[in-house]
């Protein structure tokens, strides 16, 4: 028995989730007594999930698992699971993982909570936290299945190096039909991925127009950030889409997110308030943010957005 792990990578690279759900995944084995095997599909350096806690990784190459489907990629975690014997498996909180974790769930019969945001309390009986009510409140939910599947939320474990190392066995699963053809997929080139940032820099309406969004990547380019926006402003073209975070937009649970000019609706704050420490800057000191923040400047974004920028690079440059 093992505990398996799907590692999710692009162009050939684990993306920092999937090292973060091996590191997930080896706390549940010190727990069981067992060993992590992890699933990586078309990805480069397979070995390298030994530093991080996997024993074993099954390496798929495929020409044709090039563009994510879920109902193939459960398949493989399927035949996976069933090989190792897994009674624990283990995937992150992105999309893609919430789109196969329900396929995977029915195939094998199996218990499904997601948003987890620890390692479990128990082992016997079963018991995660996760979060519920949009990151209102927390549950200590009971996996009762005999195969039980762990959804963990980005950001909420950390990635953590053990130093081991893993063998990698080529897995050749048999891959299903579906009725499911990604035609293209757009994304942001050469910024930090949202999903995978631990610092998110995010701008409102209060920003007054797409012109003034150079303090915004400014910033977000002095901390190493990713740059975001509320609903309005990707309402109004002022941003793409896929910068949208909240309820309705991506969910963000960033080590640090900072608001710059966002009133902070409840659908805002509903899909950040996953973020480990939150600072709001905007002008208004009655803005619904400020009673969710961690730390508040009150004062005029084009104003202190620009200094706070310029005392950062001065820091780094201090200690470069």
């Amino acid at each position: 028995m093992s505990i398996l792990v799907y590692t999710e990578s692009e162009n050939g690279k684990f993306k920092k989730a999937a090292l973060e759900v091996v590191s997930y995944a080896k706390a549940i084995a010190d727990q069981m007594g067992t060993s992590v095997t992890a699933v990586a599909v078309n990805a480069d350096n397979a070995d390298s999930l030994g530093n991080y806690g996997a024993s074993k990784v099954l390496s798929v190459k495929n020409d044709g698992l090039g563009k994510f489907n879920a109902k193939k990629y459960a398949a493989i975690l399927e035949q996976a699971a069933k090989q190792e014997d897994a009674k624990v498996v283990v995937v992150s909180s992105s999309a893609d993982s919430k789109y196969l974790a329900p396929l995977l769930a029915v195939e094998l019969d199996a218990g499904y909570v997601s948003n987890v945001v620890e390692a479990p309390s128990s082992t016997s009986p079963f018991t995660v936290k996760r979060t519920a009510f949009t990151n209102k409140a927390f549950v200590n939910t009971e996996i009762t299945t005999d195969i039980k599947i762990v959804g963990l939320s980005n950001n909420s474990f950390g990635v953590v190096e053990s130093g081991g190392s893993a063998t990698v066995e080529d897995f050749s699963p048999s891959i299903p039909e579906s009725g499911v053809t990604v035609e293209s997929i757009d994304k942001a080139t050469d910024k930090v991925s949202i999903a995978d940032a631990e610092i998110v820099v995010s701008g409102g309406r209060g920003l007054k127009g797409p012109e003034n969004w150079g303090m915004v990547e400014e910033l977000a380019e002095v901390l190493g950030a990713a740059t975001a926006c509320s609903k309005p402003v990707s309402d109004l073209g002022w941003r793409p889409h896929s910068e949208h975070v909240g309820q309705t937009g991506k969910p963000v649970a960033s080590n640090l997110y900072i608001a710059i000019g966002i009133s902070g609706a409840i659908q805002h704050l509903a899909g950040i308030n996953a973020s480990k420490v939150k600072v709001v800057i905007n002008t208004d000191a009655e803005a619904p943010f400020f009673k969710a923040a961690d730390y508040g400047v009150v004062g005029d974004a084009f104003e202190v957005v620009p200094k706070l920028t310029e005392k950062l690079k001065a820091f780094k440059a201090e200690n470069a």
